[in-house]
């Protein structure tokens, strides 16, 4: 009886003819060093440009950007948010997002027309920061805290915010109105 590999002229461990530990050397098995590596990827290179694979790039004649910027290992990622205008607020951690939303107050409020719509909005904003301090917080650094906002303050300036776009507006449009009636008036004379 024979095993596997015994009897067919292979010894154990190594091919047909062939001794353990020997490598067999043929030219799909042979190691590619870093000059035959060199010439292959310069010849293929050489290749293409002789077919015109680069002559209708994109940016061709134009110097390669961020050549004279910093290595910075996130370029790509970078690149692709300007690239495609994502909006990464949505991918702020919850406390930076409310801090953030916190910061544009009252600018933020000001298209709402109705002080119930900003109170609404405020009392939200309230809830969802105390809901943020409830979540349990791992690490070895102190949580990120977000303060409540003051509704009646916030109220307060939302209200002298929408004054002052309302007397900008009217100062706008009585100008508008000035020139249009110079420009109406005829010429003394």
């Amino acid at each position: 009886m024979t095993t596997a590999g015994q009897g067919s002229g292979e010894t154990p461990g190594g091919a047909r003819g062939e001794a353990p530990g020997e490598e067999q050397d043929t030219p799909t098995r042979r190691r590619m060093n870093l000059q035959h590596m060199q010439t292959y990827v310069e010849q293929t290179i050489q290749q293409a440009q002789r077919r015109g694979d680069f002559d209708d790039l994109p940016g061709k004649g134009r110097p390669l950007r961020g050549l004279d910027q910093p290595d910075d290992p996130d370029w790509w990622v970078k690149q692709l948010v300007e690239r495609e205008k994502l909006d990464l607020s949505e991918a702020l951690p919850p406390p930076v997002a409310l801090r953030r939303e916190k910061a544009g107050f009252p600018e933020s409020l000001v298209e709402l027309a109705d002080e119930a719509l900003v109170r609404e909005r405020l009392r939200d904003f309230n809830a969802r920061v105390l809901e943020e301090r409830r979540r349990p917080w791992f690490g070895t650094s102190s949580p990120p805290i977000v303060g409540r906002v003051d509704v009646e303050e916030q109220v307060a300036a939302w209200r002298r915010l929408r004054e002052q776009r309302a007397r900008e507006l009217r100062a706008r449009q009585e100008e508008e109105r000035a020139r249009a009636r110079s420009a109406e008036a005829p010429p003394a004379g």
